[in-house]
């Protein structure tokens, strides 16, 4: 692999574990770890409850987008990305060329179970929690589906997760390179 290593995007429904394995992950390949809604609730000096609230989902979703396309270096991260992130069209797009995909899985009953009293998640803030799961779910499965390999995360040992992620990330980091990278481009990082 050249000096250039291509970002870990970890996409997927709410409550597969992006954040949890994006860390272990991170420590293991020496990465720097990020998560998007972090970050942009940084930017915004607000945390995403209250984006939601304020601005409404569009809004939000822009600002993924700009954390996307410009608010983080270009190697040598891992990003738990927010569950949505890669819903809106042309957004998965925009993440393939930023660096390996890798979509992190778990049954309807899984991620309810892990999601259940999070109020931090504005989209589960609602009176059925099982409805809104399972029309979510729906919804956005054929596009994670579409994103990358596919890594199940339902009543699996962490440390063999991270081993498979690990595993399928210097596979595809390879062929990601091959397809993305020019010689010059790994002398102009962002940030």
């Amino acid at each position: 692999m050249s000096d250039f290593e291509p970002n870990l995007y970890l996409v997927g429904f709410m409550g597969t574990g992006k954040t949890t394995i994006g860390r272990a992950v991170g420590q293991r390949l020496g990465f720097s770890v990020i998560d998007s809604d972090h970050e942009i609730e940084r930017d915004a000096g607000r945390p995403v409850t209250e984006l939601f609230a304020q601005d409404g989902e569009a809004a939000f979703r822009r600002m993924e987008r700009t954390f996307i396309e410009s608010g983080h270096a270009p190697s040598r991260h891992v990003v738990a990305c927010g569950g949505g992130l890669i819903v809106p069209d042309g957004m998965l797009e925009l993440l393939q060329t930023k660096g390996v995909i890798i979509c992190l899985h778990a049954s309807v009953e899984t991620i309810l179970k892990r999601t259940q009293g999070q109020r931090h998640r504005p989209l589960l803030n609602v009176e059925d929690l099982d409805a809104r799961v399972r029309t979510l779910y729906a919804v956005r499965e054929p596009i994670y589906r579409r994103a990358g390999t596919m890594i199940l995360t339902d009543a699996r040992p962490l440390s063999d997760i991270v081993t498979h992620v690990m595993r399928s990330y210097r596979r595809e980091a390879s062929d990601w390179l091959r397809l993305h990278r020019s010689p010059t481009a790994a002398d102009n990082p962002r940030k």
